[in-house]
């Protein structure tokens, strides 16, 4: 399967809304197969140090879930009313009301219910990977999130 199936981005013009779906493991090979060897030594060296099955399926466990979002595909959808992030953790709805700032990067744009940056946004705020739509997802934040918005009396930091 190629990277180009696993990423999908659709404007609908009906409700101008913006999909994707962004997976990680299906865009580089080489690194999902770096990642999946290494996953495979520690449990090795998790069962031959304890000689527990028990506490191998356990770390089994934190590894892959806490490297879901690497391995399982996450369905991201903009439209006017907000952001909805389908993983495999569940889904998520946010209102655009609830975002005051955006920071770009080259893998995603983070959504911060701050005006400036603050301690507590990575606990509050929404990171969006990028899938080959920078742009196009650039644009619909910026439309979403105005840069003068009276509410807030702030500006973006964006670049």
């Amino acid at each position: 399967m190629s990277a180009k199936k696993d990423i999908e981005t659709n404007r609908n013009s009906n409700d101008n809304a913006v999909a994707w779906v962004n997976h990680p493991a299906a865009v580089s090979r080489k690194r999902t197969l770096i990642v999946s060897i290494f996953l495979l030594i520690i449990f090795a060296t998790v069962y031959l140090t304890t000689h527990s099955p028990l506490l191998t399926v356990v770390a089994v466990i934190i590894m892959v879930g806490s490297l879901s979002s690497f391995y399982v595909p996450t369905k991201y959808t903009m439209n006017q009313d907000g952001v909805e992030i389908r993983s495999f953790s569940g889904i998520k709805t946010y209102n655009w009301s609830r975002f005051r700032s955006f920071y770009p990067d080259s893998n995603g744009v983070f959504l911060s219910p701050f005006v400036k940056p603050s301690r507590l946004e990575n606990f509050r705020g929404v990171y969006l990977r990028f899938s080959d739509n920078r742009d196009e997802v650039m644009d619909f934040v910026t439309a979403m999130i105005s840069k003068d918005d009276p509410k807030d009396g702030g500006e973006n930091v964006s670049s």
